[in-house]
């Protein structure tokens, strides 16, 4: 079966979708089968994957009210090398359209269930809010991975977070944990970058991603071309680290394929 995670933050702009859209990519160059779920009615992880939201003939709005399945709604992405369950503006309306439903809170978990033999990996890029939709997600995830950035109003919202995954974990899916905190947007020029950082590794230990993100002018691009960044530009910092970033995921998840494997599959893609 394939091993969910939800890629969130409740805080805006710290780049859950840069990194939803090149972690999947990234996985794809270490021949593992993914699929991206666009869970945000923005659809930026469907437009980074290359595929055009304004010409979607099904969207994941049919598939969580149950007007189709994923198979039906999947759309490869030429430009990623994986599968995409995208988003578009009619999403917005799931929301009130879920309230009514019942077990609204697991449509997404159930929706996933008859594809999770076709999958290795599927991430789902939530809303930055605790919403109807961001709670699918979680509900349907094995874990979450924390992308943040190392400023103060970062580890504000992180507290918040970690609360709410508690909390869902307690109440509606006991399988949710933390899988992991990864560091974007990194500039070690700045002394705070480098203190949150340490707060980060001494608080949370080894749920501290090792790999780091750096800021970089070619990951924030890449979009604009419908590209991620692993393929659009794959000399950059950025792409190199979430190549490194999928290495590390493949071998702290799947440990049958040992760490080395998995650092030969990308240095064969030209990446490392």
């Amino acid at each position: 079966m394939a091993k969910i995670f939800c890629v969130a933050n409740q805080k805006g702009g710290v780049g859950k979708t840069t990194t939803a859209v090149n972690l999947a990519a990234g996985l794809a160059k270490l021949s593992q089968r993914v699929l991206l779920v666009d869970l945000d009615p923005q659809g930026n992880a469907t437009m980074g994957a290359g595929i055009n939201k304004a010409t979607l003939k099904a969207s994941i709005y049919e598939v969580l009210l149950g007007l189709c399945d994923v198979a039906s709604a999947c759309v490869p992405s030429e430009t990623g090398g994986f599968d995409v369950l995208p988003a578009n503006r009619e999403l917005a309306g799931a929301e009130v359209e879920m309230v009514e439903l019942e077990q609204r809170e697991t449509r997404l978990k159930q929706a996933l269930h008859p594809v999770g033999e076709e999958y290795d990996f599927v991430l789902i890029d939530c809303p930055p809010a605790l919403s109807m939709l961001t709670l699918n997600g979680l509900c349907a995830a094995h874990g979450v991975i924390i992308p943040m950035q190392c400023e103060y109003y970062a580890l504000e919202g992180l507290s918040d977070l970690v609360n709410t995954i508690k909390k869902v974990h307690a109440k509606l899916n006991p399988d949710l944990a933390i899988i992991g905190l990864l560091r974007v947007m990194f500039d070690p020029r700045m002394t705070l970058s480098q203190q949150v950082s340490a707060q980060l590794e001494a608080h949370f230990g080894d749920k501290v991603f090792k790999t780091i993100i750096p800021r970089n002018v070619r990951l924030a691009e890449a979009p604009s071309y419908g590209m991620p960044g692993v393929t659009f530009d794959p000399a950059s910092k950025g792409a190199q680290a979430y190549i490194a970033f999928g290495a590390e995921m493949v071998a702290r998840l799947l440990p049958d394929i040992p760490p080395a494997a998995a650092e030969r599959a990308a240095a064969a893609h030209g990446q490392v």
